[in-house]
This record gives structure tokens, C-alpha cells and sequence, in this order.
């Protein structure tokens, strides 16, 4: 089962036109344009005063969905040749994906070469530049391969497990490399770095679907498909320590609530004939595609367009721009630019822009995979397929663009950035964020030791952006100290100060040091809530020093209704959940506060995490259930079956799930339209609606019957078991149906 209001894609092409001044809907029977990458351009609006140029097209690169730039100013671009070559999926395993090389030679800002850099790879879907090599993303496994002189060397293993289940548009990706020297990932939980020759894995927060990025400031922005901007308000390694709190406040928030959109042209995509999903004149009303978010952190493009977030839309052929604004101290809110209008639109049905990214000269990059069919097979419905037969939307399978978006009347080249030492530190204070990024990485990827007392000079001028990256970059070379730290802790200057301040503190507190740490984080948090929120997040580094329990007990009277302070502390409280709630009650505190009401909620999941032996029991018992479970169904409602924030409700003690399976099956074969409301609790950030997996050949009766009766004995489930009679007469009672169910309609079976 999956809420992933897959619309995801619904990332798929039919076209509708409606005659000017009615508002009947008639579909397009033609056959539509294949457009070289000039025409195309023609075909674009961008916002004035800027233009779209081209940088690559085919056969320079071919069914590109992520890419990434080199010191050099090359871009690494990752092909996946393979991805749905036709509604069946046939061919989809074919290994001819490869991580390309494109440079350009004679700098007028396009790329004129392209150099194979590893090929044969099924479905690749990131890459991401470290040290003397390069992490590639090929599931289920993240290989880290050497680059001797751009030919691939040894081949390290870093995660077996990088993308194991779900379905290719739900597997992680993106490999982003922040501020804080660890590798993050949309779609994921984990985390990566590369230290002392050694590969480290950790747990983070589950973020996102497709694209990740980050602010000036390293905190992390990322959305979902019906989402338009989704991400952190604090330091994105921290708070993820209690894998028993399904979320903590302050991480996975919705910035930008406004999911319209608005496209140029009649759109069609996979849920299309569903009510309000298109407008009268058969346009797509609201996200089903978001992907690929870039907070632009370049000045190129004017202030006006600076720290604004960017979001892809494939379906509706276009990308919304998104201004931010601080709501609070650490709260960040925003809305979209304009209203009626998109900062980029095109009316070609094939202009499929999946990710975004800033160049090395500054310019907003656009990936564009640029073919017809995206939408996955697992939620391909007969109507899209249908649309995808009349328009001619599988062929061609061999383009691929990559714009960029530059003031009108320019062509600034693609700079190389200088790596010597000097020019390195240099660029730590420079204008846009990529190029401060790559020196960062160049400095700690090359250990440049040297540059340590530089450095920490760099640190002392706390204007800008460059002494951020310093305190980052000796993190990342080891060097920092709590010499070093403490002036910014105890700076009365700025929050952010403050804030980078304890969120480094991890890095560098020992034995040694640990006191001296507490007393000033004590010190500094004062009565202020705000830092008391980041202090929080900051204890688990501060655990093993006698008074930080008296700390996290202060902190918890001064925030029992605050949820962003409350699940601060209860993601330090792994294993503890219990004895910290005999402490709460022997005080004869508030159980209706919020503090409380999260602290029970993680002792439930806690003890249903107890429940995982059983749930082998049933993978014996349904193999095929357990494995469809696995790759449908957990990357949106969870491994858990608790559901993942504006993704998917619970399936755990679902009420669909455990009542009227006629009603759960009725679900799974065509969908679930409308709000979602389960066991007496609606869920207003689900905006988009489940997709039906019933028209999937691949899936047979019995397949979905395994499936069903899985679910319905996970966890705290414990309804019957569904046999494949069951779900062929609920295809035979609505047999010809399309639609959705709504809960409604459902409420009124007897």
C-alpha cells in the first residue's frame, strides 16, 4: 500500500485541451512534438530579466537525473538509460547506465565533451565527489570507486543495504554532501562519511523523496512529491538518537505550505480523471511530482532570487520558485513567489526537470530527463497507460538536456575553482555557496593541515558566511577546538553564532573538556528557549558528566508544553522512556502536556518495536506478502507500520486495516481519494491520494492477497488472513472501475 499520492509522478503524460471560453475537457488524439533542445527552449517562459541557455543535449548525455560539479567545473552526471523504456517497465534491469563526464573545453558555457566514466550499471541515481573518488548510488548498494585519472580504480562497498526495497521512486538518492562533512541522503534514514580512510554510517532523520540541499546556514531542505518545501530548523545531526519517536518537531517541517501549480499548457498525469486534481481547463492544480529542491545560494541571478527555494515539477513541466523568511528565531516559513504564474514553465509535455542545482559561475542548473513516460509501473494506471498510446509518449528514449537559468544577455563561463591552499581559504568567504562548499571539501578531503592556523583566524571574524565554513572545515581536519568554540557560545552577538556553536560541540567534546563544555552550555542557555531547544538536541554529547541529568530535568520543566524543547529531550531519552516517565508522574506534573503526550507515545512504540519477531514469523508465513510489503508499501507508511510524517498514515492499528477487508481491498485495486482519516484521526498534511496497485500486471491475486494478509498480522494487527478468491470478487464487483474510492463511499459498504 502506498499514500504516496503517487501522483508521483503522475509524472506522466497525458495532455487535455479545452476550447477557449468552456469548460468541457477533450483529450488531445495526436501524437505529440519531439523537440530539439533550441525548440524546446522556445517553448520555456522563464521569469525576467533571465534566460534559459543550453549546456548539454543528446547525444552528449542521455536520461540524465542527477549530476554534480568538480573543482574543474566538469560535471559528473549520472544516465539512467533503463528507467521505464516502455509501460511494462521491459528492459528496466538492462544494465547501460553510466556516470558520464561533461566538460566544457572551450568556455563558452556549454559542454562540448563527454567521457564514460563507469557504464553497465542498472538504474545509478546519484553520485557525489570525495576525496580521490566518487560515491555512486546503484541499488540496493553504495559503492565508493577511486578515480585514477577520471578511469575508475578499486571498487570499496560502503553500504550493501544503501537502497534495499521500495521501488525506483522510492529508493534514497541525492548523496549530498553538507556542511557538516556527513553525506545525507532523500528517501533515507542514513547518513555517510569517509574518516581516517574509513567509511562511517549513522543514523539520522528520515528526510524527503528525491533531491536534498541545504541553506547558508547547513540546515537541510528537501520535499515530497505532493509537498512543495519540506526541511530542518535545526542542525541536521542532531536529535536523531531515539529511534522510538516516530518525529521530532523542528525536523521534517512543512516551510512552504502552498502546493499549487501552475502550468502552461492542458496536463495529464496518472490519477487525472480524479476530481480537482486537474482544473476545469485540465490543468494540474497542485503538486504530484515535487522533486529536486536548490536553495539558490548564488547572487547571479539578483538579490531578488538569493536563499529563494526551487522546486522541480515534471509533471506539470515546470519549476516554482519559493521565498523564505524567518518565522522566529530558528523557525523558517515561506511562500511562493507569484500567484497564477511559475518562475519557469514550458508547454512541451516532454520537458521533464527532476533535478536543480547551483554551478560552479552561479547559475541555476536544470536536469532535464526529457522523455514521455516517468511514472513508475508499480502505480501505472490503464488510463495514463492509455494517454501514453494515443499521445506517443514512449519514444524516444535517447535525450536528455541540461539547462541553465543566467541574466538575460550573459554567458558567463563555468570558473574552475583555483586548489591551491591560499586560494582555497579564499574561497571560503566567496559569494556563492557552491563554490564555498567545494573549497571546504577540497580542504578537508586534502587534509590541508596547513591551513589550520589560518583557519582559526578566519574563525574570530564572525561576518558573512566565511567563518562558518571555517569552524566546519576544522571539524572536518580534526582541528577544531573548545578553545575555539567557546567565544562563539558565549558570544552575545547572534543565535546563529551560538546555535553552530553547540551544534559542533559533539565533535569535539572529550573527557577532558566535558565539564568545562557543560558549565558553558548551562551558562548560555540561560532562560533563553530558544538555545534551550539546540542545548537539548546537544545532550547526548553531555550524558556522561554528572549534572547533565539535572540539566535535561530543568530544561523539561521549562518546556513541558513546548513540542520542538520536548522532543529535543526525548530524543535523548533511547531505553529510558519508562523510568523517565515514573520521574514525571512521582512529580504530579501535567499529563495532558505535550512533553508527556510525546514521552507515551515513544513508550508505544518502543513496545512495538517488540513485535518484530512476530513480523518473521509472518514473512515465513507470507513470503511474497513480506516482500511486496518491503517494496510497496514501508518506503511511505514505514518499516513500522506507523506512517511517515505528510507521506502516508499508519497501517499499524488501522481501522481499514483491521475492519471490513473488503473495504482495505477495495483500497489497494483502485486507490483512496479524498482525506485521509484513520482511526478517528485525520491527517491534514496527506494532501495527495493513494494510488491503486491493481491494474500492476505484475502483481497477481494472489500476490496482493499475500500482501493484505500480511499487513492485517503486523505488529498490533490482528485481523484475518485474505485469500486470492477474496480479491478476485472485489475485481469482479466494481469490474470497469477507475475511479478512487473515497472513505465516504467505503463507510457505505454492507
Amino acid at each position: 500500500m502506498n499514500y504516496r499520492y503517487l501522483l508521483t509522478g503522475s509524472l506522466l503524460c497525458a495532455i487535455f485541451a479545452c476550447q477557449p471560453g468552456k469548460q468541457k475537457v477533450t483529450i488531445k488524439d495526436q501524437p505529440a512534438s519531439v523537440l530539439d533542445a533550441q525548440a524546446a527552449i522556445a517553448h520555456m517562459r522563464v521569469e525576467s530579466p533571465l534566460q534559459v541557455q543550453l549546456v548539454a543535449a543528446e547525444p552528449l548525455v542521455v536520461a540524465p537525473v542527477a549530476m554534480s560539479f568538480d573543482e574543474k567545473g566538469r560535471a559528473w552526471v549520472v544516465e539512467m538509460t533503463s528507467y521505464m523504456p516502455d509501460t511494462a517497465g521491459t528492459g528496466e534491469a538492462n544494465m547501460n547506465g553510466k556516470i558520464v563526464i561533461l566538460a566544457d573545453t572551450n568556455h563558452d558555457g556549454r559542454m562540448d565533451t563527454r567521457r564514460v566514466f563507469l557504464d553497465s550499471l542498472v538504474l545509478p541515481r546519484a553520485v557525489c565527489l570525495v576525496g580521490n573518488g566518487v560515491l555512486v548510488a546503484e541499488p540496493p548498494r553504495l559503492w565508493f570507486v577511486e578515480n585514477n585519472q577520471d578511469h575508475p580504480g578499486k571498487r570499496t562497498l560502503v553500504d550493501s543495504a544503501y537502497a534495499d526495497g521500495g521501488n525506483v521512486e522510492h529508493q534514497p538518492n541525492g548523496l549530498f554532501r553538507a556542511m557538516d562533512n556527513w553525506i545525507y541522503n532523500a528517501k533515507s534514514a542514513k547518513r555517510y562519511r569517509l574518516q581516517n580512510g574509513r567509511w562511517i554510517i549513522s543514523n539520522t532523520h528520515f528526510r524527503g523523496q528525491w533531491g536534498i540541499c541545504q541553506d547558508d546556514d547547513g540546515r537541510l531542505v528537501y520535499n515530497n512529491n505532493s509537498a512543495n518545501v519540506l526541511g530542518d530548523y535545526f542542525a541536521p545531526g542532531l536529535g536523531a538518537g531515539n529511534p522510538h519517536l516516530q518525529r521530532v518537531r523542528g525536523y521534517d517541517e512543512e516551510i512552504v505550505p502552498d502546493n499549487r501549480v501552475y502550468p502552461l499548457h492542458h496536463t495529464g498525469v496518472n490519477r487525472g480523471y480524479v476530481k480537482d486534481v486537474l482544473d476545469d481547463s485540465g490543468r494540474l492544480t497542485a503538486f504530484t511530482a515535487a522533486c529536486g529542491p536548490l536553495v539558490n545560494r548564488s547572487p547571479l541571478l539578483g538579490a531578488a532570487f538569493q536563499n529563494n527555494v526551487f522546486v522541480a515539477e515534471p509533471a506539470g513541466n515546470l519549476i516554482k520558485r519559493n521565498i523564505l523568511q524567518p518565522d522566529s528565531i530558528y523557525k523558517v516559513s515561506g511562500h511562493q513567489a507569484y500567484a497564477g504564474k511559475e518562475f519557469l514553465a514550458s508547454d512541451d509535455e516532454r520537458f521533464r526537470p527532476v533535478n536543480l542545482y547551483n554551478g560552479p559561475e552561479g547559475a541555476l542548473y536544470v536536469v532535464d530527463m526529457y522523455r514521455g513516460i516517468i511514472q513508475h509501473k508499480t502505480y501505472l494506471t490503464e488510463y495514463l497507460k492509455n494517454e501514453i498510446r494515443t499521445r506517443a509518449l514512449t519514444q524516444p528514449l535517447n535525450c536528455g538536456r541540461i539547462y541553465r537559468v543566467v541574466p538575460a544577455g550573459s554567458s558567463p563561463a563555468i570558473r574552475p575553482l583555483a586548489t591551491a591552499p591560499d586560494s582555497l581559504l579564499a574561497a571560503l568567504a566567496d559569494e556563492n555557496g557552491w563554490r564555498r562548499d567545494r573549497a571546504q571539501q577540497l580542504i578537508v578531503d586534502g587534509h590541508i593541515t596547513a591551513l589550520v592556523p589560518a583557519l582559526k583566524q578566519l574563525l574570530t571574524h564572525t561576518q558573512g558566511n566565511a567563518w562558518l565554513h571555517a569552524l566546519w572545515t576544522l571539524e572536518g581536519l580534526g582541528a577544531l577546538q573548545w578553545t575555539e568554540v567557546a567565544p562563539l557560545l558565549m558570544s552575545s552577538n547572534t543565535y546563529r553564532l551560538k546555535t553552530q556553536a553547540l551544534a559542533v560541540i559533539p565533535s569535539i567534546v572529550n573527557a577532558q573538556n566535558r565539564a568545562a563544555i557543560f558549565e558553558a552550555v548551562a551558562t548560555a542557555v540561560g532562560n533563553d528557549p530558544h538555545l534551550a531547544v539546540a542545548a537539548a538536541l546537544d545532550m547526548p554529547a553531555l550524558q556522561a558528566y554528572p549534572k547533565a541529568g539535572v540539566l535535561a530535568a530543568a530544561l523539561s520543566l521549562a518546556g513541558t508544553n513546548d513540542p520542538y524543547l520536548s522532543d529535543a529531550l526525548l530524543s535523548n531519552a533511547k531505553d529510558k522512556e519508562l523510568s523517565w516517565r515514573a520521574s514525571y508522574l512521582q512529580m504530579k506534573r501535567d499529563t495532558n502536556a505535550v512533553f508527556y503526550r510525546h514521552l507515551q507515545a515513544a513508550i508505544n512504540r518502543a513496545e512495538e518495536a517488540k513485535l518484530a519477531e512476530k513480523n518473521k514469523g509472518l514473512a515465513k508465513q507470507y513470503p511474497r506478502g513480506a516482500q511486496l510489503f518491503n517494496t510497496i508499501c514501508q518506503t511511505c507508511h514505514g518499516g513500522d507500520g506507523n506512517g511517515i510524517h505528510a507521506l502516508a498514515p499508519p497501517l499499524n492499528g488501522s481501522d481499514w486495516v483491521n475492519g471490513d477487508s473488503r473495504k482495505l481491498m477495495s483500497i489497494v485495486l483502485f486507490g483512496l481519494g479524498g482525506p485521509v482519516r484513520v482511526s478517528g484521526k485525520t491527517f491534514p498534511e496527506i494532501t495527495g491520494d493513494m494510488p491503486a496497485i491493481g491494474n500492476n500486471k505484475e502483481l497477481s491475486d494472489a500476490d496482493i492477497a499475500q500482501l493484505l494478509s500480511y499487513i492485517r498480522q503486523c505488529w498490533k494487527n490482528n485481523a484475518g488472513p485474505i485469500t486470492e478468491t477474496d480479491i478476485r470478487n472485489i475485481r469482479q464487483r466494481n469490474a470497469g472501475r477507475q475511479k478512487a474510492f473515497t472513505m465516504e463511499e467505503l463507510l457505505q459498504l454492507k
